[in-house]
C-alpha cells in the first residue's frame, strides 16, 4: 500500500478512482472499465513526474523521510552475502540503531555499518527511530577498530534524524562519543564509503560519513539540523520549516555543488519509495564504483588524502 505525502494528495485521489473502478469492475464482470481507468493511470504518471520534477528542499526533506523507502536492513539484505551482525560497544549495551557486521560485497569481505530506523511501529520503537545513543557510536568504533585491524574496507549506509538527544544519552558521553566515532573515521587505513540512504542529519550522521567517497540518494537530505529545528532556534517558530529548509542548502543538488557530496545516485520518477528494488540496484553499484576508486591505495595515502579532503572543505568554507 502506498502512503502518499501531502503534496501528493491530487495523485491520491487520481489513483483512488482507478482502483475504485477496477474494484467495481472486479464485482461486475459485464462493467468495462478499463479504458477510463487507463486514462486515469496516465494522467497519474503525468502528475507524478510534475511533481517530481522540480520538488523544493522542503519536499525532499518529506521524500527523504517517507516510511516506505529502503532502509538499512533491505540494503544489507539484497547487496551483502554471508552478513554476520556484531553487537554491543563492550561497554553499556548494544544499540538497536546502529546495525553492522562482517559480510561480502561483490564476493570481497566487507565491514557494513549503518543506521536503522524500522519498519513498523514494534521495530520503530526498538530501532529509536535511528537516532543513535553514545553505545551506537561506540559499537561503530569498535566496528571499524576491527575492519583496520584485518584491512578490510568499510561502507556505511546513513538514514538518522540526529542523535538522540536524551537525558541517558548525554549522561554516557554522547557528544564525545560521536567526536570519537568521527575520529575513528579519519585515522582507519582502509577504504571507507558512504551512502546517504535517506536523512543525514548533524553529528549523528558526520559521525558515520566522514568518508573517502560520500554519495546521496537523490532526494536524500544531509544538515547540520533539522529544518524544524533551524527555524525554532532562528524564526522561534518551528513552522517556518521551509524557509529553514530552503537556507540550509540541504538537498543532494545543492551539496553535490558544495563538494560535499561526491554523487548522486538517481532515483526513479517517484522516489525511492516507490521503487526500492531499482534503488537499491542503483546504490550498490555506486558503492562498487567508489570502493573501485579506492582499490590499491596504502592506508597512508588514504589517511592523508581524506584528511585533506575534510581540511579542503573547511578552507573552501571560510572563503566562502
Amino acid at each position: 500500500m502506498q502512503n502518499y505525502l501531502d503534496f501528493e494528495k491530487g495523485l491520491a485521489e487520481i489513483e483512488g478512482k482507478a482502483e475504485e473502478l477496477r474494484a467495481l469492475a472486479r464485482q461486475n464482470e459485464e462493467m468495462d472499465v478499463e479504458a477510463e481507468a487507463s486514462a486515469l493511470d496516465a494522467k497519474a504518471e503525468i502528475l507524478l513526474r510534475e511533481l517530481y520534477a522540480n520538488l523544493t528542499p522542503w519536499r525532499k526533506c518529506q521524500v527523504a523521510r517517507h516510511e516506505n523507502r529502503p532502509h538499512c536492513k533491505d540494503y544489507i539484505e539484497a547487496l551483502f552475502q554471508e552478513y554476520t551482525p556484531l553487537a554491543g560497544d563492550r561497554n553499556f549495551a548494544d544499540d538497536h540503531a546502529v546495525m553492522g557486521g562482517l559480510a561480502r560485497f561483490n564476493d570481497e569481505a566487507v565491514m557494513v555499518i549503518g543506521h536503522e530506523k524500522g519498519h513498523d511501529t514494534k521495530t520503530r520503537i526498538e530501532r529509536n527511530f535511528g537516532m543513535a545513543r553514545p553505545e551506537g557510536y561506540r559499537k561503530a568504533i569498535r566496528l571499524m577498530d576491527v575492519a583496520d585491524r584485518f584491512s578490510l574496507p568499510v561502507i556505511t549506509l546513513i538514514d538518522t534524524p540526529g542523535a538522540y538527544p536524551g537525558k541517558g544519552a548525554e549522561e554516557r558521553g554522547q557528544s564525545e562519543a560521536i567526536a570519537r566515532s568521527t575520529e575513528k573515521c579519519l585515522s582507519i587505513g582502509v577504504p571507507l564509503v558512504s551512502v546517504i540512504i535517506g536523512e543525514g542529519g548533524s553529528g549523528g550522521a558526520v559521525a558515520f560519513a566522514t568518508a573517502d567517497r560520500l554519495a546521496m540518494l537523490e532526494h536524500s537530505i544531509y544538515s547540520v539540523i533539522s529544518p524544524e529545528g533551524c527555524a525554532s532556534i532562528l524564526w522561534k517558530d518551528s513552522e517556518k520549516m521551509r524557509e529553514a529548509a530552503e537556507a540550509l542548502r540541504l538537498t543532494a543538488q545543492d551539496l553535490h555543488k558544495l563538494g560535499v557530496a561526491d554523487r548522486i545516485v538517481p532515483e526513479k520518477i517517484g522516489g525511492a519509495q516507490r521503487h526500492k528494488p531499482e534503488t537499491i540496484e542503483s546504490v550498490g553499484n555506486a558503492i562498487a564504483s567508489m570502493l573501485d576508486e579506492l582499490a590499491g591505495k596504502g592506508a597512508d595515502e588514504l589517511r592523508s588524502a581524506r584528511r585533506k579532503k575534510y581540511l579542503d572543505m573547511g578552507a573552501k568554507a571560510l572563503v566562502a
